[in-house]
């Protein structure tokens, strides 16, 4: 299957584990939000520090704009291959689209090392 048109760039697997493994932390010592609307919300005021997008969500218009508004807003962001593994992350039963670290807790370390990747990916 091909990308959607939204994914603009690879992420190494190691990226997206490490991604989800700081979601999970945070959700437990710190603060995440869950869902397109709520993440939207965090980029546009400028709270989120990690923005984790599913790559497989359909249909892709639903999360398009998130890339852009992340670039825009200067938040990193990273995408994984299933939805239901970013659902799983963020503690809940079913898939999610998108979700967002607003305060890393104990994850501001993997947090960091995420955001340097993530720019040495974008250079």
């Amino acid at each position: 299957m091909a990308k959607p048109t939204y994914v603009k760039m690879d992420f190494p697997q190691e990226l997206q584990d490490k991604a989800l493994e700081a979601l999970e932390l945070a959700r437990d010592t710190g603060k995440i939000r869950k869902g397109t609307n709520e993440v939207t919300k965090a980029i546009e005021r400028g709270v989120a520090q990690l923005v984790i997008v599913g790559e497989d969500v359909t249909p892709e218009e639903i999360v398009a704009h998130i890339p852009a508004l992340s670039d825009e807003k200067k938040i990193p962001y990273v995408f994984v291959k299933k939805q239901q593994e970013l659902g799983a992350a963020s503690g809940l039963e079913v898939g999610c689209a998108t979700s967002a670290i607003v305060d890393a807790g104990k994850a501001k370390a993997l947090v960091d090392e995420i955001t340097q990747k993530f720019s040495a990916l974008k250079a």
